[in-house]
């Protein structure tokens, strides 16, 4: 399970981001962008986040997954589509010659502070 390699990376790079102006800071929420085809399974890292996060600035902070889907275009015809099935040919003249657009993200998109209490 590579999820818990990735939640480290994440509580890492999450905890390295809070300004050192802000002693005691906590982080409330991480928001990331997980292509389809990252191999990412949305639950497991959820779970792996809050084991790694915990005893850290991060612990209880939510992480918020949004999935971006598979978007190619078609190098012979210049079609472009929402891939939602395994087959990797252009819809409109069946070329398998395509690029993937969109759908391999791995992305912090950014890092909420928890209010002060």
């Amino acid at each position: 399970m590579h999820e818990m390699g990735v939640a480290m990376q994440i509580v890492e790079i999450a905890t390295a981001s809070i300004p050192g102006h802000l002693p005691g800071a906590r982080v409330a929420k991480v928001n990331l962008k997980v292509g389809k085809l990252s191999a990412i399974v949305p639950d497991s890292l959820t779970f792996c986040f809050d084991v790694v996060a915990k005893d850290t600035p991060l612990e209880g902070a939510r992480l918020d997954i949004t999935e971006i889907p598979v978007q190619a275009v078609c190098n012979a015809c210049r079609n472009e589509w929402t891939i939602d099935q395994p087959a990797f040919s252009c819809p409109a003249c069946n070329s398998g010659d395509i690029t993937l657009l969109t759908g391999r993200e791995l992305d912090i998109e950014s890092i909420e502070l928890a209010e002060e209490e």
